[in-house]
């Protein structure tokens, strides 16, 4: 088992959070039952339609489908940033919709790593302060902040980036800084949605083979959602979601 950073740790005591063991036969993710609805004007919109997963700690794999078959809802659901209208998901035993609002936070800071389509890193930071933006919010010890900031971002490849604004990179080095953001709390799990959506098929490559390397060296659960079933089939387990519904 990976062991997280000291100060990560002392903030997981002082919080009350459980760390998983990702060598256990225990699932990290269940989805049992798990159905999601939105409300557009005067109709309602079935997205999720009763999804049964289970994915296993270090496990990586990818959720495969069309546009709306509703695998980013799936993701998000995952990383607690919304809520199923029906089922469960459990993280490591636990129903992440008992969670109360601060659990909820405390969940997404520390346990999850998320990586989207579009970026989203701030305009108004260089790369190390997007990095270490988690960490911060954690309140981790700044030099510690700075140390693990600097350290992720040479290993994707950034160090000669440090001090550059967004707009001062390319479409992939915006996503090798979210990356690295992703990773600075050492996350169980790393949830990426469609990771490559914006990027040429080479650079979408080299995301796509850094997520990897990464997974492996800490042993951290992977989920990729993509609509490419050349990315997809790059993955152990290919979850196939159609309609609302896992296929098969």
């Amino acid at each position: 088992m990976n062991e997280p950073a000291p100060e990560i740790a002392r903030q997981e005591r002082d919080a009350g959070v459980v760390r998983s063991d990702r060598g256990a036969g225990q699932p990290l993710l269940e989805a049992k039952g798990v159905t999601k609805s939105y409300v557009l004007g005067k109709r309602s919109v079935e997205v999720l339609r009763g999804v049964d997963l289970v994915v296993m700690p270090g496990e990586f794999l990818t959720l495969k489908g069309a546009s709306g078959a509703g695998k980013s809802t799936l993701l998000h659901l995952f990383g607690g940033l919304d809520a199923p209208n029906g089922g469960e998901i459990r993280f490591a035993g636990r129903d992440l919709t008992k969670f109360s609002v601060g659990e909820l936070a405390r969940f997404r800071n520390r346990k999850v790593g998320l990586v989207f389509q579009a970026y989203h890193i701030l305009p108004e930071l260089d790369a190390l302060e997007n990095v270490g933006l988690p960490a911060r919010m954690s309140r981790m010890n700044p030099s510690e902040v700075d140390s693990r900031a600097r350290s992720l971002l040479e290993r994707v490849g950034l160090k000669d980036r440090l001090d550059h604004k967004p707009y001062e990179l390319s479409g992939g080095e915006q996503q090798r800084v979210a990356v690295a953001r992703a990773l600075i709390n050492d996350p169980e799990l790393i949830l990426a949605d469609e990771p490559t959506g914006n990027l040429d098929s080479h650079t979408g490559q080299e995301i796509i083979e850094l997520l990897c390397s990464l997974r492996g060296e800490r042993q951290t659960t992977l989920i990729i959602a993509t609509h490419d079933s050349r990315i997809a089939a790059q993955a152990p387990r290919v979850v196939e979601l159609v309609d609302g519904k896992i296929r098969g």
